[in-house]
C-alpha cells in the first residue's frame, strides 16, 4: 500500500498520508502552502493512522513530497474517457490488443498519443464485460506538470472515481455522486469497476434533468440497476432528499477514503515509467555513493584517530626519555669510568694472569713466545713454532680459552723462516 494519495476534490486536491510519514512533511512546512489545513483520521479497517491535506493546485504538493515518497495520482474524471465494452472471451493475453482497437475507434488523435487501461467486470464462457480508461498523454503531462519538473513521477496514476468503487462497492452495482471541481460526477459502478462516468452541473434542476438520462444511457449499456447502491458524498448532503427523490432509493452518505482501495487501473505512461525506474536507480546510487563516501569518511577519521594516538605515545616516550636523560648519562658516564678502570682493576688485564694463560694455551714445547707488549688498547705477542700448522693450532687454542675471552685475538699469515720455522705475531684487542 503507497503511503501518499493525491486525490481530486471540489476545491483542488487532497494530499492523504500515512501518519508515520507526516514528519517528513512537517520538514517541509516552512516552504508555505498557502494556507491549506490538515485534519487527521484514522482508518477503519487498521489501525493506521492518516492525515488529509488540502491543495488548491499540484504545485503545492511539490514540497511535501521527497525523492523516496511512493504516491499514486488519482484523476479527476473530466480527465479521461471511460467506457464499457462487452467483448468475446478470449484468450487474457489478447484483451489488451483488442480494447485498444476498440478505443481506437472512439478517439479523433493517433492511439500511440493516449495511455489506456482496463479492468474485467465479469466474464462467463461466450462474453466479457470490461471496464476501460484512457487519457490522452499531452493532456496527463499539463495536468501533472507541477510534479513532473521536479522530478516527482507517480507510482500508479488512476481514477479517483475508480478508487471509490472499490472502496465502498467492491461487490454489486452502485452510483457514486460526488463533487469534482465545480462540476458533480455520477459514476456507475459494477464490481467495484467503473462502467459509466459524467459530469453534471451542482444543482437540484441540473440533477431533475441529467439523472434520468444517464440512467436510461446505463441500461442502454446492459447495466443492471435494478438494486443500486447510491453513495453520495458528504459534501453534497443538501442534495440527498433530490436524489432519493429522483432515483427513488435510499442514499447513503460517504466520506473521504482513508486510504482509498487498491486499484488496478494504471495510465501511468511508459515513457513515465522508463524515468521513474531511471530516477529509482539514480536515488539508489546516491545512496550507495553516499553510504561510501560515509565508510571512507569513517575510515580516515579513524586513521586520523589513529595517528593522533601514536603521536600522543611518541610525545610521552619523548617527555619520558628527557626525564630519565640525567640517570642514563650517569650510568654512561660510570660505565666509561669502569671501562677505563678495568686495566687497572680486572684481574683479566693482569699482564701475569694473561701470560700464564698464553703460556697454558701452547700446545707444545715447539712453540715459543719470543715477546709480549701490553697496552690499555692492545695486546702482542710474537712467537716461533716450528710449522705453520702449531701457529695456527696455538691462536684456536687462545680463541677457545674461557680465560681469554677478555680480548679479541687475530694473527696474520705465519712468516716462513730459512729453518722452516713459522714466525707469527698475535694481536688481541679488549672486547
Amino acid at each position: 500500500m503507497p503511503s501518499i494519495f493525491i486525490l481530486p476534490t471540489s476545491n483542488g486536491w487532497n494530499l492523504v498520508r500515512l501518519a508515520a510519514s507526516k514528519s517528513s512533511t512537517d520538514r517541509k512546512d516552512s516552504h508555505g502552502n498557502g494556507g491549506e489545513g490538515e485534519a487527521p483520521a484514522a482508518r477503519t479497517e487498521q489501525n493506521d493512522s492518516w492525515t488529509v491535506r488540502k491543495l488548491q493546485t499540484l504545485e503545492e504538493a511539490v514540497p511535501l513530497l521527497t525523492a523516496n515518497d511512493e504516491f499514486v495520482l488519482g484523476l479527476p474524471v473530466s480527465a479521461v474517457i471511460a467506457q464499457r465494452f462487452r467483448l468475446p472471451s478470449v484468450d487474457p493475453a489478447e484483451f489488451p490488443e483488442m480494447i485498444r482497437l476498440q478505443i481506437e475507434k472512439l478517439l479523433p488523435f493517433p492511439a500511440d498519443e493516449v495511455t489506456s487501461d482496463f479492468e474485467l467486470i465479469e466474464q462467463s464462457e461466450s462474453e466479457s464485460v470490461v471496464s476501460a480508461i484512457a487519457i490522452r498523454n499531452e493532456q496527463l503531462a499539463e495536468m501533472a506538470s507541477p510534479l513532473l519538473n521536479h522530478g516527482y513521477i507517480p507510482r500508479q496514476i488512476t481514477v479517483y472515481a475508480a478508487q471509490r468503487a472499490s472502496t465502498y462497492a467492491p461487490k454489486g452495482n452502485a452510483l457514486l455522486i460526488y463533487p469534482e471541481g465545480e462540476m458533480l460526477v455520477y459514476a456507475m459502478t459494477e464490481n467495484g469497476k467503473l462502467s459509466l462516468a459524467r459530469s453534471i452541473e451542482r444543482n437540484g434542476d441540473h440533477l431533475q434533468l441529467e439523472l434520468p438520462q444517464l440512467r436510461l444511457s446505463a441500461e442502454l449499456q446492459g447495466i443492471d440497476l435494478s438494486y443500486p447502491n447510491v453513495l453520495l458524498d458528504e459534501t453534497c448532503h443538501e442534495l440527498r432528499e433530490t436524489v432519493e427523490g429522483i432515483l427513488t432509493s435510499p442514499t447513503e452518505i460517504v466520506g473521504i477514503e482513508l486510504p482509498p482501495a487498491s486499484v488496478k487501473l494504471n495510465l501511468l505512461p511508459e515513457s513515465w515509467r522508463r524515468r521513474r525506474l531511471q530516477l529509482t536507480r539514480q536515488l539508489e546510487w546516491r545512496k550507495r555513493l553516499i553510504w561510501a563516501g560515509g565508510a571512507y569518511l569513517g575510515i580516515l577519521v579513524l586513521l586520523f584517530a589513529y595517528l593522533g594516538l601514536l603521536r600522543f605515545q611518541l610525545g610521552r616516550l619523548d617527555r619520558r626519555i628527557a626525564q630519565d636523560a640525567p640517570g642514563t648519562e650517569f650510568v654512561r658516564a660510570t660505565e666509561a669510568k669502569w671501562k677505563a678502570l678495568a686495566p687497572a682493576i680486572d684481574p683479566h688485564y693482569y699482564p701475569v694472569e694473561i701470560l700464564q694463560h698464553l703460556f697454558e694455551s701452547l700446545p707444545s714445547a715447539d712453540v715459543r713466545i719470543t715477546s709480549y707488549n701490553q697496552s690499555a688498547r692492545q695486546i702482542s705477542v710474537d712467537g716461533e713454532a716450528n710449522t705453520a700448522a702449531l701457529a695456527y693450532e696455538f691462536i684456536d687454542k687462545i680463541k677457545k680459552n674461557a680465560e681469554l675471552r677478555t680480548f679479541q685475538f687475530d694473527m696474520a699469515s705465519p712468516r716462513i723462516l730459512p729453518n722452516n720455522h713459522a714466525q707469527f705475531r698475535l694481536e688481541g684487542k679488549p672486547k
